[in-house]
């Protein structure tokens, strides 16, 4: 069974950094796609930063500049490195992979559990 495991959150003062990873554990052949979203109290969820396994990465404007997201392959770990962060960037931090278990698998997406920054001002 594949889990994505979250891990990094907490609260943090404006213009402080945070580091968030996310490891996809148990039986996975290869992963394509990974990525973070968040959710905010009354809003939908967004994306906030993509990487494919060619390492090119996308960004939401409003994160353009202060977030870094990166991977490592062997590890089949995402990070999100976050500095300058604002009131704003408080929300519920999910990881997503798209991944196979098997190379006859369809390739499928997975959700970690969500991990909470909060950013004080």
């Amino acid at each position: 069974q594949v889990q994505l495991v979250e891990a990094g959150g907490g609260l943090v003062q404006a213009g402080g950094s945070l580091r968030l990873s996310c490891e996809a554990s148990g039986s996975v052949f290869n992963i394509n796609d990974m990525g973070w979203y968040r959710q905010a109290p009354g809003k939908q969820r967004e994306l906030v930063a993509a990487i494919n396994s060619g390492g090119y990465t996308n960004y939401a404007d409003s994160v353009k500049g202060r977030f870094t997201i990166s991977r490592d392959n062997a590890k089949s770990t995402v990070y999100l490195q976050m500095n300058s962060l604002k009131p704003e960037d408080t929300a519920v931090y999910y990881c997503n992979a798209g991944l196979k278990i098997t190379v006859y698998s369809p390739r499928v997406g997975y959700w970690g559990q969500g991990t909470q920054v909060t950013v004080s001002s």
